[in-house]
């Protein structure tokens, strides 16, 4: 029999969790459904209102270390529960447990290696949010489909389904949060990835856990975002900044050079040839960087595929 398990990583949220447990359904279709909650360092009773509510393991962190880093332990506790697919849904209530078929049948029938929910997929199901995040959420999703080639509208939405195949080959360093890391490393790993469109609260009751300030949530979601662009594509990273720069110094050169022919003189404008032969110099060292970085790039992939192996070794017996 084939296995779901939902995850949810939780903090502090012993008012919530409880209820989206219960309403967890433990039968989709013909497979079977467990429930993990990964307990991020709560100082209240979350652990322990998980467990009376029927959680099948808990786990917990001595320290809150983060929305990414509870993900990457639900990852992995997951594979050694033995999933088949693994459900990612938060524990304030924000997502309707009821959807979790909805979100892990096509990953279950192989349609699909991950299935992320949309709240913009379908205007009828759209909810009610404030302007600023929802205006951040499509200058991040923008960035997203610009890089991935995809057509996604909701790159911030953490209720998705994931493949056992996936979550082995997922390799994630964000600790704040991990929803536009996940989808830039696998869709640079070639996954299938589809939304689906689910009705979801605009706004959770009581403060976030996680975010103090939508500005704070966006500087550290950009750099998760530009080192992840860094490291997957290094050559477009470097190269194209270095390209631009060289350009930059090269045309203005240019323009003093005819100067210079036309004129018999460059002043007042000599400030600008120190200018350009830093432009010049630091954009060829960019593009050399590039180069090397993108042969660090085909060793990374060749560590990735090593860690892949050893992690299908730890965890057991390889699944179709």
């Amino acid at each position: 029999m084939r296995s779901v398990v939902v995850m949810i990583p939780a903090f502090n949220e012993e008012k919530s969790i409880g209820a989206v447990i219960k309403a967890i359904p433990r039968k989709i279709g013909k497979a079977r459904v467990k429930v993990l909650v990964v307990d991020d360092g709560s100082a209240d009773k979350t652990a322990t209102v998980s467990r009376k509510a029927g959680a099948d393991r808990v786990v917990s962190h001595r320290t809150n270390k983060g929305l990414g880093t509870a993900f990457r332990t639900g990852l992995e506790e997951s594979l050694k529960m033995g999933a088949d697919v693994i459900v990612n849904i938060d524990a304030d209530g924000q997502f309707n447990p009821r959807d979790i078929p909805k979100i892990a049948n096509p990953v279950l029938g192989g349609k699909a290696d991950v299935v992320t929910c949309s709240r913009f997929l379908d205007k009828r199901l759209e909810p009610e949010m404030p302007w600023v995040k929802k205006f951040g959420n499509g200058i991040f999703t923008s960035i997203i489909n610009f890089f991935t080639k995809k057509k996604f509208t909701d790159t911030q939405c953490g209720f998705r389904a994931y493949s056992r195949e996936t979550a082995l080959r997922t390799i994630l360093f964000g600790k704040f949060t991990y929803t536009q890391e996940v989808l830039l490393d696998l869709s640079q790993k070639g996954f299938r990835i589809i939304e689906v469109a689910a009705k979801v609260k605009g706004q959770r009751k009581g403060k976030s856990r996680i975010v103090s300030h939508w500005w704070d949530y966006g500087a550290k979601a950009l750099i998760i975002i530009v080192r992840c662009l860094r490291d997957y594509k290094p050559l477009k990273f470097f190269g194209a900044i270095g390209i631009a720069l060289f350009a930059l110094g090269g045309i203005s050169a240019l323009f003093l050079l005819y100067r210079l022919l036309e004129f018999h003189k460059i002043s007042p404008y000599l400030w600008v040839v120190y200018m350009d032969v830093v432009l010049i110099i630091l954009g060829f060292l960019l593009m050399i960087l590039a180069l090397l970085a993108d042969m660090m790039d085909r060793q990374r992939k060749i560590q990735e595929e090593i860690l892949y192996r050893l992690k299908k070794a730890e965890i057991g017996k390889e699944k179709d």
